[in-house]
């Protein structure tokens, strides 16, 4: 019994102790995606669906929920981001290739299409994260129309 009251009294001194160092936020200030909304126009309901399902892990800016104060929640949140900028990160459009806005055009319908995005974790915390079959449908039709756009800017004049 005296071990398991060591182990015990061990986990919450080591859990009051993660509560005083908490990981870089992912905030910056300005409007972080307007060169990627800007160049590649989608229609209002689907910047909606951006800004809803995709920029908290896709972007410079993340809105935090008041649980991510909680450590290790606040680690596990910022590996997350972390690894979701890494894929893809719409504050960043503008330093792409014409390949790279392509491809990842190409992965973000793949991901969609095989209901992988919005990943289900976030969903299920964020309601209105997740994508009604319309929404789905409105946006492979945008992305398809996009790498066009990008497909032909690749062709030699």
């Amino acid at each position: 019994m005296k071990l398991l009251k060591k182990i015990c009294l061990t986990v919450v001194v080591v859990f009051i102790a993660m509560q005083f160092f908490s990981p870089t936020k992912n905030i910056s200030a300005g409007n972080h995606t307007e060169v990627f909304i800007t160049e590649t126009n989608p229609k209002p309901e689907l910047k909606k669906i951006f800004e809803t399902s995709c920029y908290d892990c896709h972007s410079n800016n993340t809105e935090y929920p008041w649980y991510n104060n909680i450590a290790p929640i606040s680690f596990w949140l910022a590996d997350h981001v972390n690894e979701g900028k890494e894929h893809l990160n719409f504050s960043e459009w503008e330093d792409y290739s014409l390949d790279k806005k392509d491809y990842l055009l190409a992965e973000i319908e793949e991901e969609i299409v095989e209901g992988k995005m919005p990943l289900s974790q976030y969903t299920l915390i964020h309601s209105g994260s997740e994508l009604s079959e319309n929404e789905v449908v409105g946006f492979i039709e945008w992305v398809r129309q996009t790498r066009i756009i990008y497909q032909l800017g690749k062709q030699p004049k």
